[in-house]
């Protein structure tokens, strides 16, 4: 059996690599390839488009690299003839995901839209646009369910694979020492983000937050997760530039999350991973004065972060554009480390970890892939 997948991101990267896993220990002779990263790769996967030589964010950004996203749907397009996958998962990075399923589509592949479009934040037109072309559309969020549901798309809700994914592998103390965290001392990530546009328009913010925070608080301990697709040396210079303490670590994210008091971090997918650890963020973000305008023209939701969204409330701050300085990042860094505040917002992101549903998403996801898979073959199609 060949299963097409196409993940854009880091994190849809992780969604990538888990699913395979249980693909693999349900039939080891299924053949996994398509788009992902280094943990797809190490899931068994054949990566033959990487992430990152294509991740790209904001609209602006998405039409400077037009020409290499229409070469690389053109290729797409040719595995898809030459392959003929029995299923292609799709796994968020909506811009061009959507418009691969539609190809697909066309060429009866049957398609498995996971984690699809955020219909419920931008347009809801786009549900009905969706459910058109995808076969299934499994859904991690009870709230996007009720918008694909009513859009007339066949649709499953399979709650969200973090809760699966995200758990440590070391002991307290082993990933104190893996962290660089002191005894008795606060730890305070900086999570800038896995792009390297990202990095450009969020670090030296963050940074220049947590060097007003330790001249403050010389207590404080600093670390940053790298991800695999930004390069040390960049941070490296980076943090040299600010004259910061700062520990670099290489994996073992969620090791790190689980001894940390807080983050500092980038809007994403990154903000809930911590959350289900019980780890709050200070959510930040910036972009171009075009990308922004655009966006609060067509979002529907009051919230950006991940956590707010899923608690339908603001749980952690959001630091966004105009507001995201460094005196506000340090400031609400140190309204969280305080002992009081800390406790609600623990409570918080309690809640936020049970409104995301039980484990076993990943399975069921894979589950579904393969009875999609099987029909198509029983259909001859």
């Amino acid at each position: 059996m060949n299963i097409l997948i196409s993940a854009g991101e880091v994190s849809g990267d992780l969604h990538a690599a888990a699913i395979a896993r249980e693909l693999k220990k349900i039939d080891s002779d299924i053949q996994i390839f398509g788009m992902g990263g280094e943990e797809l790769r190490k899931a068994g996967g054949e990566v033959l488009f990487d992430i990152k030589e294509h991740s790209v964010m904001g609209f602006i950004e998405v039409i400077k690299r037009l020409p290499k996203l229409f070469k690389l749907k053109a290729d797409f397009g040719k595995l898809m003839d030459e392959r003929k996958p029995d299923c292609f998962i799709t796994i968020d990075y909506p811009g061009f995901n959507m418009k691969l399923a539609k190809m697909a589509h066309a060429k009866n592949i049957p398609v498995v839209c996971f984690i699809p479009p955020g219909a419920w934040a931008w347009h809801r037109s786009r549900a009905k646009a969706v459910a058109k072309f995808a076969t299934k559309v499994a859904c991690i969020f009870p709230f996007e369910y009720d918008v694909y549901k009513e859009a007339g798309a066949d649709t499953e809700f399979v709650g969200h694979p973090l809760v699966d994914i995200v758990h440590p592998s070391m002991g307290a103390e082993q990933a104190c020492e893996f962290a660089g965290k002191r005894q008795g001392h606060p730890l305070v990530l900086i999570m800038p983000g896995s792009r390297l546009m990202e990095i450009e328009k969020m670090l030296d913010t963050l940074l220049a937050g947590a060097k007003i925070l330790q001249e403050k608080h010389p207590e404080i301990d600093l670390a940053m997760p790298r991800a695999t697709t930004i390069p040390k040396e960049l941070l490296l210079n980076k943090i040299k530039k600010y004259g910061l303490d700062i520990r670099i670590t290489e994996g073992n994210n969620y090791d790190l999350f689980s001894v940390a008091d807080l983050a500092l971090a980038t809007s994403g997918t990154v903000t809930l991973e911590a959350a289900i650890l019980g780890l709050g963020s200070v959510i930040v973000y910036r972009t171009s004065w075009l990308n922004a305008f655009i966006a609060r023209l067509v979002l529907n939701i009051p919230f950006i972060g991940l956590p707010n969204i899923v608690a339908g409330r603001q749980v952690l701050p959001e630091l966004l554009q105009e507001n995201f300085t460094a005196e506000k990042v340090a400031a609400a860094t140190e309204e969280l480390l305080e002992l009081e505040r800390n406790k609600v917002m623990k409570n918080d992101l309690a809640f936020v970890r049970q409104k995301l549903g039980d484990s076993g998403a990943v399975r069921r996801v894979a589950e579904l892939v393969l009875r999609v898979a099987k029909s198509k073959n029983n259909r001859g199609l």
